[in-house]
């Protein structure tokens, strides 16, 4: 059994009863060392994990964590340790797997990232949550993606022909590497709303425009059969006096 040393008297009792520590699970590694270490961090074990210190009453109590929330089958592979950060680095020698899965996810994320384009029917709601969404999944699998990165992938995203002006205007006007993305957004929102309304305008105008030239057609139809229907029938009449009068 490896020695430890015993806790300096003036360390302050940790206050763990109201932490909620995640359990261990096959797919979760990543998220759960993150949740781990603020909690062990709140606790005041931390230092037993890193740099790696050992005073046994925290060391103990470290174990103690990591015994609770990870999986029988993993307590019964390492429980032979009494160094907590021993314990720490078999978890994560058993979860090698796990990582190379989550690698070759975040791979997959990433050129789904790369690849992603707002198309002609999508409003810009639509399309930021469709945005919005990997950077999320990233994050859990322990990538965080800047957000100056996520301000130029929206802006470089958008149908050209429809938000090139504001694209321009935004890009000469803001510096994309401190403008945060919601701002981007707002703007970008409000752009859609008055083209929408300057579209819904035209098109009113154009079907008010239909309807009047409609409207001609058919009058000055209306007027020119009438007028040679009318001529036709009073040249035949008087035709048919004068024929009348002859033959008399």
């Amino acid at each position: 059994m490896a020695d430890v040393k015993d806790e300096p008297t003036a360390t302050k009792k940790a206050g763990h009863a109201s932490i909620k520590f995640p359990m261990l699970t096959a797919s979760n590694y990543t998220v759960w060392c993150m949740r781990m270490k603020i909690a062990l961090k709140v606790s005041e074990v931390w230092e037993t994990i890193d740099p790696g210190t050992k005073y046994e009453k925290k060391n103990n109590m470290a174990i103690a964590f990591l015994f609770q929330y990870i999986p029988e089958a993993l307590i019964l592979q390492v429980g032979d340790l009494d160094i907590a950060k021993g314990v720490s680095d078999a978890i994560k020698a058993r979860n090698l797997g796990a990582e190379r899965v989550k690698e070759a996810r975040l791979q997959t994320l990433m050129a789904e990232f790369d690849r992603l384009k707002m198309k002609d029917g999508d409003t810009i709601d639509n399309f930021v949550g469709k945005l919005s969404e990997l950077p999320s999944k990233a994050a859990t699998l322990g990538e965080v993606i800047e957000e100056s990165k996520i301000v130029k992938k929206f802006l470089k995203s958008l149908p050209r022909k429809k938000y090139i002006q504001i694209v321009a205007s935004i890009e000469q006007l803001l510096d994309l590497n401190s403008t945060s993305f919601e701002d981007i957004v707002g703007r970008l929102k409000a752009y859609e709303e008055r083209i929408t309304e300057a579209e819904e305008e035209e098109h009113e105008d154009q079907n008010k425009l239909m309807y009047a030239d409609s409207g001609q057609e058919s009058y000055g139809g209306y007027g020119r059969g009438r007028g040679r229907g009318g001529r036709s029938p009073w040249r035949g009449r008087g035709r048919g006096r004068q024929g009348s009068s002859f033959q008399n």
